[in-house]
């Protein structure tokens, strides 16, 4: 499947948000062919029922990427990925209002007994996330020492790789079960429609008017 100019890209995150904006993609009349609901399915480009639209499905954290630089017009994007990277090219209009989780500091529960943050000057953390954690503590004149992980974030305390975590947080289970505590939270996340900002310039009425069909299902009531 090649690109045409006039074809319009939607980017989607694999795992746990895909089941949430899935139901969005359809209220917005965008239906995937059938073997984008296919788990034995290996490719990651799918037609629509648009023959102009075509989604692909790219991990969490490479949305925002596809979408900046232009190999995607728009796409579904974390407001963590979003601060994370912090691309100018991106414009993130409307909050889906799915995905609802958070970032937080935690520690072991021992440390966290008579630990206190606000007396920290210099923090060593394990994170997924080392421009959001090290601009957060910057911002009280925290230095942080950021390890980048990019997964079993919850293991770097526990096997004495650093005794503080920065990292996304839904219930905490995960947290709890590696003993674990959240201490300190430092942004609430959700879920955007993220779009690049040439493409909204040069294809302005196409594009403003998937933000506005977006923009009214997520202010829709819920059923």
């Amino acid at each position: 499947m090649s690109t045409s100019p006039d074809e319009l890209v939607i980017a989607l995150p694999k795992g746990r948000i895909l089941k949430e904006a899935l139901p969005l993609i359809r209220r917005a009349g965008i239906e995937p062919e059938a073997a984008f609901m296919d788990p034995e399915a290996r490719q990651l480009r799918f037609a629509t029922n648009h023959e102009h639209i075509s989604l692909i499905r790219v991990r969490a954290f490479d949305v925002a990427t596809f979408v900046a630089f232009g190999a995607a017009q728009i796409g579904i994007a974390g407001s963590d990925v979003l601060m994370e990277f912090d691309y100018s090219e991106l414009y993130a209009p409307v909050d889906l209002k799915i995905g609802a989780c958070h970032i937080a500091v935690a520690e072991p529960v021992a440390l966290s007994e008579n630990d206190d943050p606000r007396q920290w000057s210099h923090v060593r953390v394990a994170t997924k996330y080392p421009n959001i954690t090290r601009r957060h503590f910057a911002a009280r004149g925290v230095q942080a020492e950021c390890i980048k992980l990019n997964g079993a974030i919850e293991l770097a305390p526990v096997l004495g790789l650093c005794r503080r975590i920065v990292d996304l947080v839904s219930t905490g289970a995960t947290m709890r079960a590696n003993g674990l505590r959240e201490i300190e939270r430092i942004a609430d996340v959700s879920s955007r429609l993220a779009v690049n900002r040439a493409a909204l310039k040069t294809r302005p009425e196409e594009i403003g008017g998937w933000i506005d069909r977006f923009r009214e299902i997520a202010d829709a009531p819920s059923s």
